[in-house]
């Protein structure tokens, strides 16, 4: 633990990603296999469960630290960050040899027995642990107790690192880390293995992402050169058909097989050997619904026939990755699509579609069509170099996505919430308010956007003009006017304005504007094209 502590510390204190590969490297070099599988799993995202509640870690750490209930609220309230406080606030360890005990021995002897013991002796345990541990050993165990373990390192990194200590290309170990694994002694020796001894059936492969189009499209020359798509607004897929078995993973490593068993019935009749690369819709009368309409399926842990019928769903297929068992990646885009074409054509099936090109002689022509998006129920086009490979990651220069201009109003800040983790002392979650005849209602809530400089300016004003608390969350007096920016509406029943609006950002403050010039209902509706 004492080895895994210092790694969280040194990862946690550079901005340079040279020094967070060398510190991850280091540490795997050093690290039983065991240790090293768990850390690999930690650093990318795969945090373990939570298995006691936070209002008993608080009431446990509390009494441990001898401080009244008010005392640990107003440590926690400053600091905003519950493994952090915990951390600061108990009495020095009196057998802090614990760290010298394997990390894999504290996750497996401490952590995940947690799940089987009663109250008492969860309790028990836990002051055990922290008496076992200095400081900073005790802040990076109480991350893995809450579930919220995370430090400021990529996946990218750590494949960067793993690929410096097995000596082994990026994309081949990229590759290994995708799909379903459990981090084992076994695993670790797999994933540094010189040869991959067959790969898993279900393993999808690293996903090529796009970067915003920072240029105006003339800039990237010839429009010959490039292939133009819709970019879709849905959940981002690889469907695989290997060894007479199907699986449907999203881009966020989760295996969707079975929440949506129309598109894996369709998958089932690919070739044997086949992996396509696309996005999973909600679809209806030959046009996409809207994300929010997909969030109904996600959510549900039951698919009842209703939901199946209310909200059906497709997969959109634009790249084909492999076939027959073969790898297509590294060939040019173009021969991909054709072959993707003759494939979705051979199948003659109406839910799998190919992703259609949008066609255009110039750039001008083509950010005309660009225009029409919004009304197509889709964000922008994606641009695709006809001669690129299908790359490992964020590559600039092969994919570009060309979103259209995100939608705006102009609302009120009417709520506030202290942020967490650096900016636990600063209010940095914010509500904002639409006009409803007199009265202003909750809208959005945004908490991106703003410069540092910007978000002491709106702190001050908060504390300033707080007119009462609920818990965590600040009454603000309305006069703070801000330009919000998002990228879809849509009716929902389950917010006090009648919508809900898909990834809003704070766009800019508007000092020109007083809380009478902030949008209204009424306005915000017209962008639904109906009426209130």
């Amino acid at each position: 633990m004492k080895r895994f502590a210092a790694l969280y510390r040194a990862i946690d204190e550079t901005n340079r990603t040279s020094e967070k590969v060398a510190a991850i490297a280091a540490y795997l070099r050093e690290a039983p296999a065991a240790d090293a599988a768990l850390a690999i799993a930690f650093l990318t995202g795969r945090r373990p469960k939570r298995l006691i509640s936070r209002p008993q870690l608080k009431r446990w750490a509390t009494e441990a630290a001898g401080l009244p209930t008010w005392l640990f609220e107003s440590c926690y309230e400053a600091v905003g960050d519950l493994a952090e406080t915990i951390a600061n606030v108990l009495p020095p360890p009196q057998q802090p040899e614990g760290g010298a005990r394997s990390l894999a021995e504290w996750v497996g002897e401490r952590l995940l027995p947690l799940a089987t013991l009663d109250e008492e002796a969860q309790r028990q345990a836990l002051l055990d642990s922290w008496n076992a541990l200095a400081p900073q050993e005790r802040f990076v165990w109480n991350k893995l107790l809450t579930g919220s373990f995370r430090v400021g390192v990529s996946q990218e990194l750590v494949v960067r690192a793993l690929s410096e200590v097995g000596g082994l290309p990026v994309s081949t170990v990229s590759h290994r880390l995708m799909g379903a694994w459990e981090p084992t002694p076994a695993f670790y020796a797999r994933l540094l293995a010189p040869e991959d001894e067959g790969a898993e059936v279900s393993r999808p492969y690293p996903f090529c992402l796009a970067y915003p189009l920072e240029t105006p499209p003339e800039a990237l020359g010839p429009l010959a050169d490039w292939h133009a798509e819709w970019k879709w607004d849905g959940i981002r897929a690889q469907a695989i058909r290997r060894a007479g078995q199907t699986f449907l993973w999203s881009r966020g490593e989760d295996l969707v097989t079975e929440r949506f068993p129309e598109i894996t019935a369709r998958i089932d009749r690919l070739p044997e050997g086949t992996v396509l690369d696309g996005e999973i819709l909600a679809w209806r009368e030959d046009r996409p619904l809207p994300f929010l309409e997909l969030q109904k399926r996600i959510g549900r842990k039951s698919l009842t026939p209703k939901i199946l019928a209310d909200v059906p769903a497709t997969l959109i297929a634009y790249d084909l990755l492999e076939l027959g068992g073969k790898d297509l990646r590294s060939l040019p885009f173009l021969e991909r699509r054709k072959a993707l074409t003759a494939l979705i054509r051979s199948l003659d099936d109406p839910g799998l579609r190919l992703s259609p090109e949008v066609d255009a002689p110039d750039w001008e022509t083509l950010a005309t069509r660009r225009e029409s998006a919004r009304e197509q129920g889709v964000e922008g086009l994606m641009l695709k170099a006809r001669d690129s490979a299908y790359l490992v990651g964020r590559r600039k220069g092969a994919w570009w996505k060309w979103k259209i201009e995100p939608l705006r109003v102009d609302a009120v800040l009417i709520y506030a919430q202290r942020g967490s983790g650096r900016r636990a002392s600063l209010y940095t979650d914010y509500t904002f308010g639409i006009w409803r005849g007199e009265e202003l209602v909750p809208f959005a809530k945004a908490y991106s956007g703003l410069t540092d400089a910007e978000i002491r300016e709106v702190d001050r004003f908060i504390r300033q003009n707080t007119l009462e608390k609920f818990g965590p969350v600040s009454t603000v007096r309305p006069q703070l006017v801000m330009e919000l920016a998002f990228e879809g509406i849509q009716p929902s029943k389950r917010h006090k304005s009648g919508v809900a609006v898909r990834f809003p950002r704070i766009a800019r403050l508007r000092p020109d504007k007083t809380p009478e010039d902030a949008d209204s209902l009424e306005t915000v509706l017209a962008l639904l094209g109906s009426a209130p």
